[in-house]
């Protein structure tokens, strides 16, 4: 289903999957895989944060990180799209003081977050993309 959401998102400008439930915002990070090497798109929520992106590693509370995590994790270069601007970012996991203040603004953009986070025993990451 994501390959379809990305084709879709890339051939509007973002216009059509450029948001999910009450009005999140969704980008496409692209990252590099860990074992392939081959590029991997994923859809992902977003909160603006100046010339960063944050995004949240949650895979909807299970037990395990997402495979983009991991990726970013091994190489943390990576693409990001909003709507058809693409820029070179680099990422990292975000300390436990910057996800503490940014946690409040992530769940006001997306409430399931706070539910996700009760659901499992991991830490969901936040990641702090940054302009390359």
């Amino acid at each position: 289903m994501s390959a379809l959401n990305v084709w879709v998102y890339r051939a509007s400008g973002g216009r059509v999957g450029g948001r999910f439930l009450r009005g999140a915002p969704v980008c496409l990070v692209t990252t590099t895989g860990r074992k392939s090497g081959q590029p991997r798109t994923a859809p992902l929520l977003y909160l603006a944060d100046g010339e960063r992106v944050v995004i949240v590693a949650s895979k909807g509370g299970m037990s395990k990180h997402p495979a983009w995590y991991g990726n970013l994790v091994a190489n943390p270069r990576c693409t990001v799209e909003i709507g058809r601007e693409r820029r070179a970012m680099t990422a990292r996991t975000a300390s436990a003081d910057e996800k503490a203040a940014l946690w409040p603004r992530l769940v006001a953009m997306y409430r399931d977050y706070d539910d996700y986070q009760a659901r499992t025993d991991r830490d969901i990451p936040v990641v702090i993309l940054e302009p390359a």
